[in-house]
């Protein structure tokens, strides 16, 4: 079986938001019990991480690296149509990923303890962001 849904969603912004739940009821909505879930998300400038859930600090650090490695209206950049976020945003996306491969396991996630799933808006205004999630299994 396989099934396939659209979640959308709208950040606040450069930074990080918990997409565990909503991908966890599509899994739900879908019956599969054991398979793979893939998370895939359909933008160039923000990208997904699975990453500790349990202390924040954790996500504002990575924000910190990543400001390094790709930091904001850098003169070098000679993509800049969108402001001086725009080249840094897709650079950042690059360094991460847009797609996880998950297993499903009982019907969930099978995520360890400390582990959830993030879309990383890497721009500093809000967008809107969608995210397709195919679930196989049976």
């Amino acid at each position: 079986m396989v099934q396939q849904h659209t979640l959308n969603f709208r950040t606040r912004g450069r930074g990080t938001l918990d997409i565990t739940a909503e991908i966890e009821r599509a899994i739900a909505a879908s019956g599969v019990r054991s398979g793979l879930c893939n998370v895939f998300l359909q933008h160039t400038s923000a990208s997904l991480i699975l990453c500790e859930n349990a202390d924040p600090a954790v996500r504002r650090d990575l924000e910190t690296i990543l400001a390094r490695l790709a930091p904001d209206g850098d003169p070098a950049y000679v993509h800049g149509t969108e402001g001086p976020d725009d080249m840094a945003a897709h650079a950042r996306a690059v360094l991460t990923t847009n797609a996880l491969a998950l297993p499903v396991s009982e019907g969930r996630l099978a995520l360890g303890t400390w582990q959830g799933v993030y879309l990383w808006e890497h721009r500093a205004a809000p967008h809107g962001r969608r995210v397709i999630v195919t679930i196989m299994g049976e």
